[in-house]
């Protein structure tokens, strides 16, 4: 099931499915982050910023963008 960086819900392993725009994809990359990349939804902020932790980083990605970039749960 397909939906966005947003709308995940903390503690949950995602894949990064799709980052359709160039300029957002640009900047993604610049946090580690690229398409097929597999990141945990460490919190969501309230009308704030999602944070993923990769390997043993931890990114806050503003809601605009996490809006932007499709994700699939994925199960353990």
């Amino acid at each position: 099931m397909m939906t966005t960086l947003d709308r995940c819900k903390k503690g949950q392993k995602i894949k990064i499915t799709e980052i359709p725009d160039e300029q957002i994809r640009v900047k993604a990359i610049c946090f580690g982050i690229s398409e097929g990349a597999v990141v945990t939804c460490r919190e969501v902020v309230p009308a704030g910023p999602v944070v993923v932790a990769k390997d043993k980083q931890e990114i806050a990605i503003g809601r605009n963008l996490a809006r932007a970039i499709s994700i699939e749960p994925l199960t353990d």
